[in-house]
């Protein structure tokens, strides 16, 4: 094992401060990274204040990011995808079982022994559970290490392992395309990268929003038109029109406005994660024969194809580049969406604690 520098939290009511942690050495099948830049997810903020106790009860202390981005420096015998060298990534997942039926198809991120980038007990036995990505250093199994498109920003590129899968998923899925309306709704951190997704796919794209002021931010972003949710007579011009409508909000708001946006046979996918469940009407998917559905990440192929996309297409996150001694007032100002569009962490700021 060997020591790196971090940034922990202690406990749900304590800041995040500098701490040293373990790592292992690299085993035959290990990729050791310098972590370049790390994204802030909103599910950092969750996990270090322990807001999922009843679904993911935080072990402390805790250091959060699966938003990785960094630069190969040693990898073992057995590694034959990396080099020292490398511009390399890390998302949400660090390992799973490789056996069971949902790794078999690419979809690890739904292995019942998939192991979190942080807050998952560690199977290698360097810690009580992982630790993420706000540290110099990482080293995760190369089956889970993704390539990084040489000529992206790193720090756009960053949110791209999270913000991005998670909006680009359900979009392939649901082969999104010319011809198709899609709605995004909401023009946060995930937001913004399902506009982008939606527009680089070629879909007519429509952002739905609450916020008459995001418009023309909207439409930098490639949205073809903006709709005010909180205007009913706005909304009913699209009843019935949206092929596809990706669902990023967190906070509770009523779903059966958009899910009457629905064509026949149209389909809504949340991927913000309210903590309050959401009341659906029964007519607003009977009527149409509409389909409400969840998506969570991707799978390692599939993330590998989101990067390759965004390489193609040179598409990346806005972000706010910050040090990692600013991480606890990005933490206040992401509680006030004060951010265009993502947080990320210049890990070099570590190097001076």
């Amino acid at each position: 094992m060997y020591d790196t520098k971090a940034y922990s939290a202690a406990s749900k009511t304590s800041p995040l401060a500098s701490a040293t942690i373990p790592r292992r050495e690299p085993t035959e099948r290990d990729v050791q990274i310098e972590i370049l830049f790390c994204g802030i997810c909103h599910s950092d903020l969750h996990s270090v204040r322990d807001e999922w106790h009843d679904v993911m009860p935080t072990v402390y202390p805790i250091v959060p990011g699966h938003e990785i981005v960094g630069r190969v420096t040693k990898v073992g015998s057995a590694v034959s995808k990396f080099k020292p060298g490398d511009l390399a990534a890390v998302g949400c997942m660090v390992d799973s079982d490789h056996t069971c039926p949902q790794c078999q198809a690419d979809h690890e991120q739904f292995c019942p022994h998939m192991a979190l980038t942080y807050n998952s007990p560690d199977r290698h036995g360097t810690a009580p559970v992982t630790y993420g990505g706000y540290s110099d250093s990482v080293v995760v199994d190369e089956r889970f290490v993704l390539r990084v498109p040489e000529h992206l920003d790193l720090a756009g590129t960053a949110p791209l392992l999270c913000a991005g899968i998670t909006t680009y998923s359900p979009m392939r899925r649901r082969q999104v395309g010319p011809g198709k309306k899609v709605g995004v709704v909401g023009l946060g951190g995930l937001g913004h990268m399902g506009v982008k997704f939606a527009h680089a796919f070629g879909a007519h794209t429509v952002v739905l929003t609450t916020s008459p002021g995001k418009a023309e931010d909207a439409r930098r972003l490639g949205a073809d038109e903006v709709v005010v949710s909180r205007n009913a007579d706005e909304m009913k011009k699209h009843a019935g029109s949206f092929d596809f409508i990706l669902d990023t909000v967190s906070a509770n708001h009523d779903i059966n406005a958009y899910l009457n946006l629905l064509a026949v046979d149209g389909n809504l996918t949340l991927v913000g994660a309210p903590t309050e469940p959401l009341n659906v009407a029964a007519f607003s998917v009977i009527m149409g024969c509409r389909s409400l559905s969840g998506s969570m990440i991707g799978g390692i192929a599939e993330t590998q194809e989101m990067l390759d996309f965004c390489g193609e297409h040179n598409i990346t996150a806005d972000v706010e580049v910050i040090p990692i001694q600013k991480v606890n007032e990005a933490y206040e100002r992401l509680l006030k969406s004060d951010v265009k569009y993502r947080f990320c962490i210049d890990m070099a700021s570590l190097k001076s604690e």
